[in-house]
């Protein structure tokens, strides 16, 4: 028997890992340059096309522009001389952010395509069209929109294999080994979205096969089990054919239509799962009996053997006390959050701040003072305790939550607040960011200097990585993306990632820096009918997205568009070389 040796095993992987990557860069131009392409042709609006597709772009470019050129080179007519992977694929590394931008839109995206094949027919159209070209290989939009998040998880996979069989002495081990540690992380998110996608895909064809009547397209709706069953007749208790699905948070109860192909059904029912119950029940002359009774009907059911009705009633009643709990555990969340959120001041602010009612309670106040004050102060207290007193923004249950002030009693979100200990306590206390200011740390409070430490270092780690010392250059420049205001941004490349520009708002913004990875952006002047209030504009296009920038002087300018068309060309070696950050 002929067997493999270990470089010719390596060569093996290294050819898998080409032959699928071309398959993959066939499947991002069928992304890119059919489906996008095709959807803004057909008048489809931008924001609809980036919701959907995100930076799918950006990935094609540098996948078909540069690490495929080079895996090809590289295998195709290098491999004797210089047999390695690791360098390769370390460069990956910088551009997994592009990954970690498409996997976190990615619910959103499935949620709008499904929005809009079933409301916009121009929509649906164009994918039923494309879909039905050789192109597709009979896969809808939705499963070509998934290779980007199943990619990573392939390149762990090859990569861990590679490394089985690479010698402990290979001069290709420690970028392997790096390359490796990079991958599996973003590897870990890409797989969480792939699991989800799984789940979609099994409630998708369950819709089609109910004809669209059931609108069940919902991540928090999950199938559990579906199957044939009989339906006993209330009038003459003769056996009906009937069909069950089971989710998470209801049954369908379903009548099979008849057709040639493919089973189709009509929904006939839908019971809540709160409120269900499930019992065995004993008739005479019929076997294998059940029943189950929502809050509107009971239906008696019969399954095909004395297993099958005791799993149905085994999994109908898992699946009930699971949403019992949930909703328990979803009940105590509620009033915990209900106590945080209405938690009094101290006493010696009380009588000047604005006591709050229980969200949803009636007839307001729930405390102490007569009613003729309650009501007087009732209109402006609901006033007050609509936005946060700092950014003015109206507070929600989930994403902007109420808090108060423990010094001055001001109603205020979470991002207009700190942590700081009082003189009455030694816990760390939720303040306005003006009390923040104006009280002295109190000295004998624990773990105060730590804290300050921790956010000390932070700050210091986000600065050092966009300053001026270690990039390979950066500046101030103006920047415009959509609209007509533009905002001042520091603008920089980093050493450790030359083909990356980062973009950080002033020094109040909070916001993490924007990553922008540059291959395959094209570098130039505004157009002839591009016309601005700022000079020295120059812009980034890459297929529906443009970036301007606005320079102080021509110098400055010229500077970053030589830089920046190197980069986008994949050039790292001497880009810094003869350039000094102004």
């Amino acid at each position: 028997v002929f067997q493999c040796t270990e470089p010719q095993k390596l060569f093996n992987i290294a050819n898998e890992l080409l032959h699928t990557e071309e398959a993959y860069v066939k499947r991002l131009h069928l992304l890119d340059q059919v489906f996008c392409t095709k959807l803004s042709e057909a008048g489809i609006s931008s924001e609809v096309i980036t919701g959907i597709f995100s930076n799918i772009s950006s990935i094609y470019c540098f996948h078909g522009q540069f690490l495929l050129p080079e895996l090809k080179t590289r295998i195709t007519q290098e491999w004797s001389v210089n047999p390695r992977l690791g360098d390769i694929l370390q460069k990956l590394a910088p551009f997994l952010k592009m990954y970690g931008e498409y996997v976190k839109n990615f619910d959103r995206a499935m949620d709008i395509v499904n929005t809009c094949m079933q409301r916009s027919s121009p929509f649906k159209d164009v994918v039923q069209n494309i879909q039905k070209q050789e192109v597709c290989g009979n896969l809808t939009l939705q499963h070509h929109m998934l290779e980007p998040v199943q990619r990573i998880p392939r390149y762990e996979l090859l990569l861990k294999d590679y490394l089985k069989k690479l010698p402990d002495e290979s001069p290709d081990r420690k970028d392997a080994e790096k390359s490796l540690e990079l991958i599996s992380t973003a590897a870990n998110h890409s797989n969480a979205a792939i699991r989800k996608m799984e789940k979609m895909h099994k409630l998708l064809e369950v819709y089609e096969r109910l004809g669209g009547e059931e609108d069940i397209v919902n991540p928090a709706n999950e199938l559990i089990k579906e199957g044939h069953i009989q339906k006993l007749s209330a009038k003459n208790g003769t056996a009906q054919d009937r069909y069950l699905f089971l989710f998470n948070s209801m049954v369908l109860y379903c009548v099979p239509k008849l057709r040639l192909i493919g089973q189709k059904f009509s929904v006939r029912e839908k019971m809540d799962i709160a409120g269900l119950q499930v019992q065995e029940i004993a008739k005479q002359n019929v076997a294998h009996t059940f029943s189950i009774t929502g809050k509107k009907r009971s239906l008696e059911l019969q399954a095909r053997t004395e297993e099958e009705k005791r799993e149905w009633i085994q999994v109908i009643q898992a699946t009930i006390e699971k949403h019992k709990q949930n909703s328990e555990t979803f009940r105590a969340f509620n009033s915990s959050f209900s106590q945080e959120e209405e938690h009094l001041p101290d006493s010696s602010i009380a009588s000047t701040s604005s006591v709050e009612s229980v969200p949803g309670a009636e007839g307001g106040g729930a405390f102490g003072g007569s009613d003729s004050c309650r009501k007087s102060s009732k209109s402006k207290r609901d006033k007050e305790k609509q936005t946060c007193k700092s950014c003015s923004e109206s507070f929600n249950s989930i994403t902007k939550r109420r808090h108060h002030c423990k010094q001055c009693g001001a109603v205020i979100c979470a991002k207009c607040s700190e942590f700081k200990p009082l003189a009455d306590n030694n816990r760390h206390n939720r303040v306005c960011k003006e009390c923040f200011l104006q009280l002295p740390a109190s000295p004998c409070s624990p773990g105060v200097e730590a804290v300050g430490e921790q956010k000390k270092r932070l700050v210091s780690e986000k600065q050092s990585i966009l300053a001026a010392e270690n990039s390979v250059f950066s500046s101030y420049l103006q920047f415009l993306e959509k609209g007509k205001t533009w905002y001042k941004m520091w603008v920089t490349i980093p050493k450790t990632e030359p083909l990356v520009l980062y973009l950080q708002g002033s020094s109040q913004d909070r916001q993490s820096p924007r990553p922008v990875p540059l291959p395959g952006y094209e570098v130039s002047l505004p157009g002839a009918g591009e016309k601005f209030e700022v000079k020295h504009v120059f812009k980034l296009c890459q297929s529906h997205q443009t970036l301007y920038f606005s320079a102080e002087d021509e110098e400055l300018q010229m500077k970053w568009m030589e830089i920046l068309t190197k980069a986008a060309k994949g050039e790292t070696e001497d880009t810094a070389e003869g350039l000094s950050n102004p």
